[in-house]
This record gives structure tokens, C-alpha cells and sequence, in this order.
């Protein structure tokens, strides 16, 4: 390490690894994993390059901080606000179920297909296209469904969820849940 640094106070160095064996034998003997490298001085074919120890100060640890130019902004330095959603009226607690394989690709009530990966909802009486915040409050998971169908049909159930929904709420299991409603706004 010592003529490591005397070669970097004389001149420019170049970093070579060292054969196998050498550097086993370096390991070896120190177990430093720098020592796998061999300092060598670079011959100067170029004069400007002479002084280069001259020219730049020596490493002395961690980098100085970087300045900005003027009018860049720094993400580092920026709080960005949370979202918050209003909540326009609440639905009251009620059982959700969900629908998805068998249903894949047909058409809603809405008129669009059917994602069972996207976050949609059947509802009987809400009009398309109105967000709903639906709580499992036996696991406090929530999700912001998007109400495209109608349903559902089944005596006792509030509210049909995709399963990428249902998935989010963690009610794939039981196939359904009691769960919290709340209409949202965008």
C-alpha cells in the first residue's frame, strides 16, 4: 500500500489486475481485497498530463456535495403532498363478493368488456363511472373501484368486485367479505 501511494504522488497510475495466482497469494497474506490490484506508473507520452498530481488534490473521503445550477430544482429537497380524497357520502357497511374468469371479456351493463384485472364494480343502483372506497375492516385494506356494471344479484350482497379488487382487499379466500362503502370523488 505504501508504494501505492508514493506512485500516486509521482504520477498517473494505471490499475491492472494481477494474475490469478498473485492475487491468491496477495489474499493470502493480508486478506485485503485491495491488494488485488498492482499499481504501476503510466509512462507520459502526452507532457500536458505530467503535472497531474499537481492538478487534482488527493481523494480525503466522502464527495463534496454537488452544486446545483441556478433554476435546477433538487427532487431530494421536495415534499410531495399526499392525495387526499373527499368523501361525498358513505354507503354504509354491506357484504361484497366478486367476479372474475367466468366473466372475463363479456360486455357490462356499461358497454365495456369485462377486466377482471382492472379495478372495477357491479353495483345495482350508483351510475357508471362513480369511484367507490371499499374497506375490509378485518384487515383495514382498502380499494378505489370504478362502478361499470350492474349486480349484484344475489340476495344479501352490496356490492360485486373484479378480482384484482377483491385480490387488493384480501377477501379472495372466503369469496366474500363485510366490508365499508363510501362514494369518493375524482
Amino acid at each position: 500500500m505504501r508504494s501505492l501511494r508514493a506512485a500516486c504522488t509521482v504520477g498517473v497510475l494505471a490499475l491492472t489486475p494481477l494474475h490469478a495466482s498473485q492475487a491468491r497469494q496477495a489474499l493470502d497474506t493480508d486478506n485485503d481485497l485491495s491488494t488485488s490490484y498492482e499499481a504501476r506508473p503510466v509512462q507520459n507520452e502526452n507532457p500536458d498530463t505530467a503535472d497531474f498530481a499537481n492538478v487534482f488534490e488527493p481523494f480525503n473521503g466522502p464527495p463534496r456535495p454537488i452544486a446545483l445550477p441556478p433554476g435546477a430544482v433538487d427532487l431530494d429537497a421536495i415534499d410531495v403532498p399526499v392525495e387526499q380524497t373527499r368523501v361525498l357520502r358513505s354507503l354504509g357497511s354491506g357484504v361484497a363478493s366478486y367476479y372474475g374468469r367466468r366473466f372475463h371479456g363479456r360486455r357490462t351493463a356499461s358497454g365495456e368488456r369485462f377486466n377482471m384485472r382492472a379495478l372495477t364494480a357491479a353495483h345495482r343502483t350508483l351510475p357508471f363511472g362513480t369511484l367507490v372506497r371499499v374497506t375490509n375492516p378485518s384487515n383495514g385494506r382498502d380499494v378505489t373501484v370504478r362502478i361499470n356494471d350492474r349486480g349484484p344479484f344475489i340476495r344479501g350482497r352490496s356490492i360485486d368486485l373484479s378480482r384484482a379488487a377483491a385480490e387488493q382487499i384480501g377477501m379472495i379466500s372466503r369469496g366474500h367479505a363485510r366490508v365499508q362503502m363510501e362514494v369518493i370523488a375524482p
